[in-house]
């Protein structure tokens, strides 16, 4: 029983100074990490900065317009006929016909 108590209270106490030494004396940000207010942007800044940069994106689209894209393939044609490919699939189904009939291959169950 007194090691439990002694355990919990070392833990409760560890919890509780955390909490007191982590808060900081003085001013909120010494090192001057965060920037100085400034005055919001008015909607004629807002516009112009938006026009500016429409600008420069659609002259950016322009000059990547010119010739640095690959054209994709879709695809390449077949380069055998309809008709050769069932006489192939013709060939292996007897090929393996054969072969189910000479016991060289079990036939599939159904």
């Amino acid at each position: 029983m007194k090691k439990t108590l002694l355990t919990l209270s070392l833990a409760l106490a560890s919890m509780l100074s955390v909490n007191a030494f982590a808060q900081a004396k003085g001013e909120a940000d010494p090192a001057g990490s965060k920037a100085a207010p400034s005055a919001p942007a008015t909607k004629a800044e807002k516009a112009d900065a938006k026009a500016a940069r429409k600008a420069e994106g659609t002259a950016a689209a322009k000059e990547a317009k010119v010739g640095d894209a690959q054209p994709t393939s879709m695809g390449t044609a077949k380069a055998v006929g309809k008709a050769d490919r069932k006489a192939a699939a013709k060939k292996r189904k007897a090929a393996a016909a054969a072969a189910v009939k000479n016991g060289e291959t079990m036939q599939p169950s159904k």
